[in-house]
């Protein structure tokens, strides 16, 4: 690992270890934790090693978040670079790169990067000086360092940085013999979930000496997820000063294919949002937003449903997007702001968009829940 590379967050040590974002030009976050001391709790103390055995670390348990992924900055070249990585994924563009490939290089980075870079820099967290999406993995890392003493937490990004290779060999070199990688969907998806643990699986394919391993499952049905979502719904809705006629789930589209082939990830959006409806008694619909292409994706579409949604007599409306831990370009610009606009302009009178769980202390609470379940038998008794 260089010298300038983040660090993991070391549990439990929360103002020892700071996180500052990086800027613009794409530099990743740097940590103040210092993992060349041995922690004296655990099993691999270097006390046990003879004096000339070669410096090293081991015996703790680490943990993983991952997330899809984010530019560099909200600019046209690395939006490009962004993009070619992403939609070359076989699990994302399921088209034979031969018939792909020629049209994503000639006609979709040639288009496309302007115009999404121009949607970046509206939601590009200027203080930060980073993306929403990087910022808030990084705060809902700290956050579960903190929850989960004497273990080793880190985060990566499928697409972008930082990437997935690098910290994991982040926290081998901290000493982690066992590893939980979560990535941060709650409803599974080949393109998603799936791909990110591709890429896991891919890096220690090289490693001689492999940790222990585990993944998240999908946590869609979880009542503890499920309440979050309530629980945010609640406190959304009462800030507004208006009842909404309907409570719309937008998640992210697939394409229809997927689901004829196997994938889980409609059934468990649609179990979500079942769930949220009986949790909170409201009326609840679903809808599936970011399409590419001409194939038939899953539907409803968001787009035509806000359209539609006022000639049926709902012209209040909230949204939420219970499909995503922290908000992003999806959320907070096709959503909240286009979406916003597709609604009023149909005839709606009222619109919301509840944020995602984030970093907040529910959304926390959450994810140090559901991991530390997962990490049963690998942590001592509390």
């Amino acid at each position: 690992m260089s010298d300038d590379a983040p660090l993991p967050l070391r549990g439990g040590a929360r103002d020892a270890a700071q996180p500052r974002p990086g800027g613009a030009s794409g530099e990743r976050p740097t940590y103040a934790a210092d993992f060349s001391t041995p922690d004296p709790s655990a099993k691999g103390e270097r006390s046990h090693l003879p004096p000339d055995h070669p410096p090293v670390t081991f015996g703790r348990v680490g943990v993983l978040l991952v997330n899809l992924g984010t530019p560099a900055a909200p600019e046209t070249g690395p939006v490009r670079r962004y993009l070619a990585e992403f939609l070359s994924d076989r699990r994302v563009v399921e088209l034979p790169p031969i018939l792909w490939q020629p049209l994503l290089r000639t006609v979709v980075l040639m288009t496309r990067p302007q115009r999404t870079a121009a949607n970046y820099a509206k939601i590009w967290d200027t203080a930060a000086g980073d993306s929403p999406l990087r910022v808030i993995t990084l705060a809902q890392a700290a956050a579960l360092a903190a929850d989960l003493p004497g273990v080793v937490v880190d985060w990566a990004m499928r697409y972008g940085t930082p990437t997935i290779p690098d910290r994991l060999a982040a926290l081998k070199e901290a000493g982690c013999e066992r590893v939980l990688i979560a990535p941060l969907y709650p409803q599974y998806s080949s393109a998603t979930t799936g791909t990110a643990n591709d890429l896991v699986f891919r890096t220690l394919m090289r490693w001689r000496w492999q940790p222990a391993l585990r993944t998240l499952p999908p946590y869609h049905d979880d009542p503890a997820y499920i309440d979050a979502l309530a629980q945010s719904v609640g406190h959304g809705v009462a800030a507004l000063g208006w009842t909404p006629d309907l409570l719309l789930a937008s998640f992210h589209g697939m394409p229809r294919s997927t689901l004829d082939k196997g994938d889980p990830y409609h059934c468990q959006c649609r179990k979500t949002a079942r769930l949220l409806a009986e949790r909170t008694a409201m009326p609840v619909e679903v809808s599936f937003q970011s399409r590419l292409g001409r194939a038939e994706w899953l539907k409803p579409y968001t787009d035509a449903t806000l359209a539609d949604l006022p000639a049926r007599g709902i012209k209040r409306l909230v949204v939420l997007c219970p499909g995503f831990s922290a908000d992003n370009l999806e959320t907070l610009e096709e959503v909240a702001m286009e979406g916003r606009a597709t609604f009023l302009a149909a005839g709606g009178t009222d619109f919301a968009y509840l944020p995602c769980l984030n970093a907040g202390a529910v959304g926390n609470a959450v994810l140090a829940a559901i991991v530390r379940r997962e990490l049963a038998g690998w942590l001592p008794p509390s």
